[in-house]
């Protein structure tokens, strides 16, 4: 280590160029960068629950839409001037990009007899001439229409929907912002038009656009925000300028190059992904800090500026390299979430370890060395709070093993409060106006919620069949008697009105028919009378096979949704076995991703925890010390979620996939003061009194800093209008301190009780370094 950190500051000023090029290579690839605009980055290729959504998209219309809510400031949606303005929406939104389809109530295909005629026509024509007569009869149609009332329309007529249905190219990431841009200018025309309507927008196309303009948002404020904290906080800690531009200059060249990665990478970036340079940034501190502070140590004792520079190095370069390489199995964990943007994550804040780790022994000897540092000499220097709280520990230690322990016990007793559940519609905070809209919609309408399924049968035409049919009709009614549904769209309810339109339009023929070539012979003629684009494609499949039923949800909670669809799996494995049902969501999905990231973040936390702790018995070279180190390591994790099971109890997979990366951090600080520790028991044969004092002196106050960055840096997680975002900032930044406090507490208290002998090396052939 002498002669690596002499090597370091020799050939700095050809390092210090090399790492340069490295970085700005990576840097390069900046260009490529982008947002994700698709929800289905959110998923594995392997999930089945995507892969059931992808095959109900191919074998139906997709179901991707855009809905614009009109509510009239007068509370009746059947006026002239409201009907007039769900014509001209539903006219101009054909115009949208990529739309395939417009449902509304003024173009809603009324059906009746006139004689032995079918009639097809919109519900509404020319609303501007409709007298008031006319308008009852509208009204009283609509609100007795199934496939309105609840879904286009609401039951007291005080708001309505105009449903928009796209179809976006794979591979567009501009597609959802030109949808959702479209959009909201058609509300600014509309409301100009007509100022006596609100309007409000929600779907899956603005959803997605939501999840990108929640990713640029947080990048463009949360970033700024945590560069500020560390300014501050540096500048007050440190009190040298010198030491904190170098900080501040590794902070942005890690940035930067984490992101150049992640464009040649082809990362499309999410409100996930994104925190990559908040954590890069906070980690960056982490590491450089103990160079800095060592650095400083050194001069402060008297030492020039490159022996200074030296000793730092060589102090540091064992516990920051374990710490790095630590960090990333953290991060690197995250590869057993079920969930892409974690994978991104984890390999972008990978590499940005990576190149702070490589701009520390490089950038930061070659600007120490290059610029004044001013640092007033001390002589027998010593961090007098450090001591005295070092000696305070020693003289507590079996008070404070007992009551850390107990304290540990109590809130890992609390763990089995928590749920893994969440609501996908609080992903996003009130401050995004899909959140707001969709919320509005919930309450008033109909949500976001939804569920999907498709009832094939095993030959062609058989949709016709009326056995079938009625069995479907029976799912229907199940479906709407459920206490989580607020509306079911089925082909049944319009074969029902067809019969009865052909039979005089007599109430008593409002059902199935019971020969089969009639109803064939029904979904022929009205398909035939139907004008473009509002075909039976979204129902039926194209050999008539298959149906495809649609039941909308109040808000549900991923439990709730899980629950609702193996009861209505359950329903059709009893009641029509020979039926092939397949079923799926974008809500569904969400809400089985919660479930198996938690399962696999268990075993990607127990593999991390297994490598961590046996790097760390091979770099300090003590099996016993491993071992130990294992209680402070285990402990904060356990208690943050005991004390997450008091407070709040719901678990989404973004605390799953937190704990797995906080894993990483955490060591971090028990490796540093494990290592100060056991050269003071090794090199200079310290009893454990004085090697614990030892470590507090040389390395307190460098993790005191280090953790003060790092929950600062996750707690401006909390500012994000991105649920995941603030859970994940709240337990890490929660994990980070705990674990700060064990280490300066029980960690210390452990080795006092249990290092009772001197313990060299296990490898006896490595030469011990002398401390001046």
């Amino acid at each position: 280590m002498n002669s690596l950190s002499k090597w370091l500051v020799q050939w700095r000023w050809l390092l210090m160029p090399a790492a340069l090029i490295l970085i700005f290579g990576l840097i390069s690839g900046g260009r490529f960068i982008q947002f994700a605009a698709d929800y289905e980055v959110w998923f594995s290729d392997d999930n089945p629950q995507l892969n059931d959504f992808l095959k109900l998209q191919r074998t139906y219309n997709k179901s991707d839409n855009v809905v614009f809510l009109i509510t009239p400031k007068n509370g009746n949606v059947f006026t002239q001037e409201t009907l007039s303005s769900v014509e001209w929406l539903t006219e101009k939104a054909w115009q949208i990009p990529f739309s395939t389809r417009v449902d509304s109530i003024t173009n809603f295909q009324h059906t009746y007899a006139s004689g032995d005629d079918l009639v097809v026509v919109d519900l509404v024509r020319d609303a501007s001439s409709l007298s008031n007569l006319d308008l009852g009869k509208v009204e009283n149609i609509a609100l007795s229409e199934p496939l309105l009332v609840n879904r286009a329309i609401s039951r007291d007529s005080k708001v309505t929907a105009v449903n928009v249905t796209i179809n976006l190219p794979k591979n567009t990431p501009e597609g959802s912002p030109i949808v959702t841009a479209f959009a909201r200018d058609l509300i600014v025309q509309l409301k100009e038009i007509n100022p006596n309507i609100d309007m409000h927008l929600t779907g899956l196309v603005v959803m997605d656009n939501a999840f990108m303009e929640t990713s640029q948002k947080d990048m463009g404020s949360l970033t700024p925000i945590m560069f500020l904290v560390i300014l501050v906080g540096l500048g007050i800690l440190l009190r040298s300028v010198t030491g904190t531009i170098s900080i501040l200059f590794v902070i942005v060249l890690s940035i930067v190059a984490t992101m150049g990665f992640s464009g040649w990478l082809g990362v499309k970036l999410t409100p996930i992904s994104a925190n990559a340079t908040t954590i890069v940034m906070t980690v960056a501190v982490a590491n450089t800090v103990h160079i800095l502070l060592a650095f400083i140590h050194s001069m402060r004792a008297g030492m020039s500026k490159r022996s200074a520079i030296e000793e730092s190095l060589r102090i540091n370069i064992q516990p920051v390299s374990l710490a790095a390489i630590t960090t990333i199995i953290g991060f690197m964990s995250m590869h057993f979430s079920d969930i892409p943007p974690f994978h991104d994550l984890g390999n972008m804040v990978a590499v940005g370890v990576v190149v702070t780790y490589i701009l520390s022994f490089t950038f930061i000897p070659w600007f120490l060395m290059l610029f004044p540092v001013r640092v007033a000499t001390e002589e027998n220097y010593k961090n007098r709070h450090m001591t005295g709280f070092s000696n305070f520990v020693i003289k507590q230690r079996k008070k404070i093993l007992i009551s850390t322990s107990i304290i540990t016990i109590f809130f890992i007793a609390f763990i089995p409060n928590n749920q893994v559940n969440e609501e996908i519609s609080k992903y996003f905070d009130e401050t995004i106006d899909f959140r707001v809209d969709t919320d509005y919609a919930s309450e008033h309408l109909t949500g976001p919620y939804y569920l999907e399924y498709s009832l094939k049968t095993d030959k062609p035409g058989g949709i016709s069949d009326p056995t079938t049919l009625k069995t479907i009709d029976n799912f229907k009614e199940w479906l709407k008697d459920q206490p989580e549904v607020v509306h079911v769209n089925s082909i049944t309810d319009i074969i029902k009105r067809l019969n009865k339109n052909m039979h005089n339009d007599d109430p008593a023929w409002y059902r199935i028919p019971d020969n089969h070539n009639l109803v064939a012979q029904y979904i022929l003629l009205y398909e035939m009378s139907l004008p473009y684009g509002l075909d039976l494609n979204n129902q039926l499949n194209v050999d008539k096979s298959g149906t495809r039923v649609v039941a909308s949800l109040h808000n549900q909670s991923t439990l709730g949704m899980i629950s609702f669809n193996q009861r209505a799996k359950d329903w059709v494995a009893q009641h029509a076995p020979g039926i092939e049902l397949t079923s799926g969501s974008p809500q569904y999905m969400f809400s089985h991703i919660g479930q198996r990231t938690v399962q696999d973040m268990a075993i990607g936390i127990s593999v991390a925890l297994a490598l961590i702790s046996l790097l760390i018995m091979f770099a300090l070279r003590s099996f016993k010390i491993g071992l130990i180190s294992l209680i402070p390591n285990l402990a904060p994790p356990a208690i943050a979620f005991g004390v997450w099971g008091i407070f709040n109890g719901l678990v989404g997979f973004s605390l799953a996939v937190g704990i797995g990366m906080t894993i990483g951090i955490i060591v971090d600080d028990t490796v540093h003061f494990l290592s100060k520790y056991l050269r003071a028991r090794r090199e200079k044969e310290l009893s454990p009194e004085e090697a614990v004092r030892y470590a507090f002196s040389n390395v307190g106050a460098a993790l005191m800093i280090t953790t003060a960055v790092l929950v600062a840096g996750f707690m401006v997680l909390t500012f994000s209008a991105f649920k995941m975002n603030v859970d994940m900032g709240i337990i890490t930044a929660l994990t980070i301190f705990i674990a700060l406090v064990l280490d300066f507490l029980l960690l210390p208290a452990l080795l006092l009780t249990l290092d009772k002998n001197y313990e060299p090396a296990i490898d006896n052939n490595i030469a011990l370094e002398n401390i001046n």
